[in-house]
């Protein structure tokens, strides 16, 4: 039997107190799960990840209705920090690294302030037991870092803070295709050595599909399709959309002139 770690339930977020970018959303991250949140530039990937993170504060917006439980326990519109020691931290999209502090800087900073010399090396070893290039990087400039050295090192300054749910924004994103599939082995060991729960957001539905146990697909603010990964990837309109299987030409969603949605997508 599973355990349900995160749920949303009917969420909506509004920019500047005029713009919804997510309206009424719902979807649950049960415990030790990779679920993928799928969808194009602007459907509201990312602002649904800040909402769980507090970091929506940030940007001039906040939840104005709906519910997100972390371990039964209210958090919309609570502040980052009150987040991050319930448990809950964010791989940002863009700001990575600190980028005039080393690779070992960078993993001292996020250490929660009390946690002993002791405490902190043992986390700074479990991060290069993962990401062993980091080691021979410790010294090195986080703004001299290549981009896939960048992820790495984003990735390790949110292990350093114990987290039971890692939230990943774009974890492809400008990489090369031998890149993004290391990193995509190191997740899944991660999850499984550790027991980390991941939510990752991707434009990319092959990326996110090839570790993910579930996904939701979003467009416009909602969720217009569910299920576990295998039964998204033979969904044809994911094919057509997402993965470009439909007559052996890749094609994305924008390029569609007239889109009629299939009636099981809202079934």
């Amino acid at each position: 039997m599973t355990n349900t770690l995160l749920t949303i339930e009917k969420l909506e977020v509004v920019y500047h107190r005029a713009v919804t970018a997510v309206q009424g959303i719902t979807l649950a991250v049960d415990t030790g799960r990779i679920v993928a949140l799928l969808g194009t530039n602007g459907a509201g990937k990312t602002t649904t990840l800040r909402a769980i993170s507090g970091f929506l504060g940030l940007d001039d917006a906040r939840v104005t209705e709906g519910a997100i439980n972390f371990k039964g326990e209210r958090i919309e519109n609570r502040l980052p920090h009150e987040n991050t020691r319930r448990g809950i931290v964010l791989v940002p999209e863009r700001d990575k690294v600190f980028p005039n502090l080393t690779v070992a800087e960078n993993l001292v900073v996020p250490v929660p302030r009390g946690t002993t010399a002791i405490e902190r090396r043992r986390r700074e070893a479990l991060v290069y037991q993962f990401f062993p290039q980091l080691g021979a990087l410790r010294n090195r400039i986080g703004g001299l870092l290549s981009g896939g050295e960048r992820q790495m090192l984003a990735l390790a300054s949110a292990l350093v803070c114990r987290p039971e749910l890692l939230l990943v924004d774009e974890l492809s994103l400008g990489l090369a295709p031998v890149v993004v599939d290391d990193l995509l082995r190191r997740l899944a060991e991660i999850r499984r050595e550790l027991g980390i729960t991941i939510l990752i957001v991707e434009q990319s539905a092959t990326v996110a599909l090839e570790i993910a146990d579930y996904g939701y697909v979003m467009e416009n603010g909602r969720i217009v399709l569910d299920g576990t990964a295998e039964r998204l990837r033979r969904h044809p309109d994911i094919q057509e959309f997402y993965l470009g299987l439909k007559s052996g030409e890749r094609r994305s969603y924008r390029e569609v002139k007239q889109y009629r949605r299939s009636r099981r997508w809202y079934g």
